[in-house]
């Protein structure tokens, strides 16, 4: 219970400002935000292990909407609106009035006369995640204002084309718990790589949401990728300017064994080269199949040029004592298990599988914890009430 109360204080000196708002981006959101949404998600893991209640509604809908497949988010999405109290129902667009033309702005009011928060994930195609949960949240802001919704149902960015904050803030947990704390992070080493897929079409928001995320700690974060595997490039100007804010360093190279050299931290996560994944959404608008099937064969032949772009046992002997920590957001491509070639060696996987675990086991708290400042003034308070 110390551990919960010495949150608890951490968490009333914050000037923290995430009642009413909505989580889009972390990069929109005060170091204070962050730090807020993390101390709440740890001491709701920290209660639910003491088997404690911390239910803020009585009554209520939870609506997600995932334009993607997904397994850890969409359970840890669940398990948080269940642990607030809310019912869960999932908006298949495919069964709904959408598919007769039905507009976003129509759907997203329809869907909330009781919900309190709406979920999405919708990361495929560069320049539309964003702006599709921008529309949403635009709508349900009229509904309310207009007085058809009783209450504005609080938007969660479930990933997007540009971030995935409930997964890096999910990482960051992950390495406050490992190395101690958010002042240790200050200095260490962090290579967030690209790394070998024998898939085609990943999205970009895991290494954009790592970069921007980890330079607010002080950390020193290299971004590696081959030649021709770019991220936005709002996203590197904003890791700049984060590096230079926190006295850290964002630095980018195009070898993997140059990012992992003397590493503290490695990420080896496998993504599509934005070029690429606009193209892609082109060709999907235009309808064209024979063109998508053009532009996954063309792919698939240039990632197989960087093949060796994985995460070995020799590559991890590069990192800082040979014993670098090994984050993903998972399911990792695991070279002879999910494929004969992939992201990660079957080796280093398994040595760190149950670090990558307890990784992931963090996002229903940090979901939650989202849903919680958003709809209640006084965190601190409010929890205290629960211990």
């Amino acid at each position: 219970m110390n551990e919960i109360y010495n949150r608890l204080r951490e968490l009333e000196k914050l000037s923290c400002n995430l009642y009413n708002k909505d989580f889009l981006l972390t990069w929109e959101n005060s170091v204070d935000n962050l730090k807020a949404v993390m101390l709440i998600a740890e001491i709701l893991q920290m209660l639910h292990t003491q088997k404690k209640v911390w239910r803020i509604f009585d009554y209520g809908l939870a609506i997600s909407i995932f334009r993607d497949n997904s397994t850890r988010t969409r359970f840890s999405f669940a398990s948080a609106v269940n642990g607030l109290g809310l019912g869960l129902a999932e908006l298949d667009e495919f069964k709904s009035q959408i598919a007769h033309g039905e507009t976003v702005r129509e759907t997203a009011n329809m869907i909330s006369f009781l919900t309190e928060v709406i979920g999405i994930r919708d990361d495929m195609y560069p320049g539309e995640g964003h702006t599709y949960m921008k529309e949403v949240a635009d709508a349900v802001a009229e509904g309310y204002e207009s007085g058809i919704l009783a209450q504005r149902p609080t938007l969660v960015n479930l990933q997007s084309d540009l971030d995935h904050p409930t997964q890096s803030l999910s990482d960051l947990l992950k390495l406050k718990d490992y190395f101690g704390s958010w002042e240790a992070l200050k200095g260490k080493k962090i290579a967030m790589s690209w790394a070998y897929s024998p898939s085609y079409g990943k999205p970009l928001s895991v290494p954009q949401g790592i970069i921007n995320l980890m330079t607010r700690f002080g950390m020193d974060v290299v971004l590696a990728y081959p030649e021709g595997y770019d991220l936005l490039p709002e996203t590197l100007d904003c890791a700049k300017a984060f590096a230079t804010e926190s006295e850290g360093s964002f630095t980018q190279v195009h070898s993997m064994a140059d990012a992992f050299r003397d590493a503290d931290v490695v990420y080896p996560k496998s993504w599509a080269p934005m070029a690429v994944m606009q193209r892609r959404t082109e060709l999907l608008k235009q309808g064209d199949q024979q063109g998508l099937k053009d532009l996954e064969q063309y792919c698939l032949a240039e990632n197989k040029k960087h093949i060796d772009w994985e995460c070995t046992e020799d590559m991890m002997k590069l990192t800082k004592g040979g014993n670098a920590l090994y984050e993903h957001c998972l399911p990792a491509d695991i070279s002879g298990i999910s494929c004969t070639h992939g992201e990660v060696a079957k080796s280093v996987f398994e040595r760190y599988r149950l670090h990558t675990y307890q990784e992931a086991g963090f996002k229903p708290f940090v979901i939650a914890a989202m849903i919680f400042a958003s709809k209640i003034k006084d965190s601190a308070k409010k929890l205290r009430d629960f211990c």
